[in-house]
């Protein structure tokens, strides 16, 4: 390694561009000013046809990966705007170039690819109107307005709806680099002023119009007709699917000063029944036949009165108070903006709400598996109080009696036994019991034997998850179906360290999107609650040695419940995953299961995938179905 500082850089570079040869765009094709290799450059896919048949549009989902990042940026005509006035009513197609670039498969190839598949989507001017292509350039000195507008005017057909971008300089583009993923490597001997030689990984952002990302292309698998097949299919997601899902006013990227808020509007969650029973007998593909309990045979009509109930307002004890509020079916059936829940009157739950998806197959409820049946469970929130806040079972019981409707409809479910505990406990589980969802991309792949149905990335991630990373010795799977969970209780720190933590003596608080102050840790606490000590299993068995043990989740459907672990305190599957890499958090009671896994980068996003392709095919029909609950209304009988 040479001693002098330029020298260090220039060799750290020249590895670094080396290690990136087969993705990066340099000019040139040279890496830093060394000679251009002999050898004929092989061209990446998206210069040729494509030599497979694309699945048809619609025929697939693509997972959200990510907020798409936010930043100011200027026009070809020198005007100042964010990125995220250009999003959100289009369907986004955003890559990173620079003017001077001349890597065959870099920069060139990127355009190259967005000119061809604008040319598909001008002739079928339906989806067109729906698209808008960026290019940004990472090249602020040599890329003023007037070059980017230059570069990019002979790309445009007609009036396609193609902006060619640029930054006022570094500070302005660096925040969107970062926001992107984008490592860019710039030639240290160049001259300020001067182009020099640009490496970076290319990438290409497919974009939804809730500023979701729902594709990155590398130059291995950027091609038009894939990109098409891609945007139709966000295309036919309708109006309707796009809001079932998510919580109502996306957060992410709130801590950005220029963040604008992205509620949903309730008027567009339009309900639609759907026919739950079909589930007692025939299960999604991939799971065993739904528990029918001999004291409490499942029923059409307790179906029916137990979906009723539990999105009524009116079985709490200051009629404000719904299950659905904490199991919220939009947010995958739990909160996804709660880390802990909120009762009445704005209560503490020290607890995450866990989802009701396949709660059918759990053999111990709640996170510290205090309870064994549906039927018995569903007192517990209801008599909580800080949760639905009812003095008694009595108190509950006389709610319902009140509210005429009720009486007809628990004789016809129940054969005239009326409204008691017991029947009340049996029409909610029932309901709860067919919340059953499944038939994922993985179910599809492992189960029905559709070799398509999960990519090589995903699969790979499944190869992981059953063997490297070992996380089937906890979320089971079996030749016939697959819970993704051992029905027992583990230590894996993160209930440890909550009870060990010590109260900072400073809080950062966000006021206001980009906005902090800082908080004496005394100052928080007089103005909070305490926050209450969780033992987990624990505070069940008096054991010791079931100190924060807490049950094991399905990871069916895992990519629409954050946030996680039995506190929320983990945002993201990112950081569970990264929890689980660095082997948990050591306790002398940590589970002997969890070990540092040692996963690079690669093997980490693959995980990330598998998990992704977990979703099942109902989903929306099952949270239509909750819209269409005439809500503290049972109707006329």
């Amino acid at each position: 390694m040479p001693e002098d500082g330029a020298g260090s850089i220039r060799l750290a570079n020249a590895l670094i561009a080396s290690f990136l040869a087969l993705f990066v765009c340099s000019p040139g094709g040279a890496i830093f000013g060394q000679a251009e290799s002999p050898q004929p450059q092989v061209l990446a896919p998206g210069w040729t046809e494509l030599e497979f048949e694309p699945p048809s549009p619609g025929s697939y989902r693509l997972p959200p990966m990510g907020l798409a990042g936010d930043g100011q940026v200027l026009d070809a005509q020198g005007n100042a705007l964010s990125l995220h006035s250009l999003m959100g009513d289009k369907v986004v197609v955003m890559s990173f170039i620079y003017s001077s670039c001349s890597d065959a498969n870099g920069c060139p190839l990127a355009t190259h690819v967005l000119e061809k598949l604008q040319n598909q989507l001008l002739q079928d001017p339906s989806a067109g109107a729906g698209v808008r292509f960026i290019s940004l350039s990472f090249d602020p000195v040599q890329d003023t307005p007037e070059v980017i507008e230059r570069y990019g005017r002979p790309y445009i057909s007609g009036d396609f709806d193609w902006r060619f971008l640029t930054t006022s300089g570094q500070d302005a583009l660096q925040p969107i680099l970062e926001s992107y993923g984008q490592s860019v490597v710039r030639d240290p001997d160049s001259e300020e002023g001067e182009a020099g030689s640009i490496s970076h990984v290319l990438r290409v952002f497919l974009i939804d119009q809730n500023l979701r990302i729902r594709n990155i292309f590398s130059a291995s698998y950027l091609h038009a007709d894939t990109m098409l097949n891609d945007i139709r299919t966000l295309q036919m997601e309708s109006a309707d699917s796009l809001v079932l899902r998510g919580p109502g006013d996306v957060k992410e990227g709130y801590e950005n000063p220029n963040y604008q808020t992205r509620a949903q509007s309730l008027d567009q969650r339009r309900g639609q029944a759907a026919d739950l029973w079909r589930y007692v007998d025939n299960p999604p593909p991939g799971l065993p036949p739904i528990p029918d309990p001999q004291e409490n045979p499942l029923t059409a009509e307790k179906i029916d009165l137990g979906r009723l109930l539990f999105f009524d307002r009116r079985l709490s004890h200051n009629n404000t108070f719904s299950c659905a509020m904490c199991h919220v079916p939009e947010q995958g059936f739990t909160s996804n903006e709660l880390a802990t829940a909120v009762g009445i009157e704005g209560r503490t739950v020290r607890r995450n709400s866990p989802t009701i998806y396949n709660v059918a197959y759990l053999e111990r409820l709640f996170l510290d598996g205090r309870e064994s049946t549906l039927e018995q469970q569903i007192w517990g929130p209801l008599l909580a109080h800080n949760e639905m806040g009812n003095p008694s079972v009595g108190q509950v019981i006389a709610q319902i009696k009140a509210i005429p409707q009720y009486n007809a409809l628990f004789d016809r479910a129940f054969a005239g036994r009326g409204i008691t505990m017991e029947t009340v406990g049996m029409a909610l589980a029932s309901y709860e019991r067919v919340l059953v969802s499944a038939n994922s991309d993985f179910d599809r792949w492992y189960y029905g034997g559709d070799a398509s149905a999960m990519s090589d990335a995903q699969q790979a991630g499944f190869q992981l998850f059953t063997g490297k990373a070992n996380c089937s010795s906890c979320h089971l799977i079996t030749g016939e179906w697959a819970l993704f969970t051992d029905n027992q209780l583990h230590n894996t720190g993160i209930g440890y360290a909550n009870s060990m933590s010590k109260t900072p003596t400073q809080t950062r608080v966000q006021i206001a999107p980009g906005e902090h102050i800082t908080v004496r840790g005394d100052v928080v606490a007089e103005a909070s609650e305490p926050i209450p000590n969780d033992l987990g299993l624990y505070e069940v068995t008096e054991d010791p040695a079931d100190r924060w043990k807490y049950r094991t989740p399905s990871l069916r459907n895992v990519a629409l419940t954050a946030p996680y672990m039995h506190n929320g305190s983990l945002r993201s599957l990112e950081e569970v995953i990264e929890l689980y890499n660095g082997g948990g958090i050591n306790n002398e009671l940590l589970d002997p299961l969890i070990r540092p896994l040692n996963l690079d980068e690669t093997e980490t996003d693959q995980l990330l995938q598998f998990l992704n392709a977990l979703t099942g095919d109902n989903v929306e029909a099952l949270v239509a179905d909750a819209f269409a609950v005439p809500v503290g209304n049972t109707g006329s009988d």
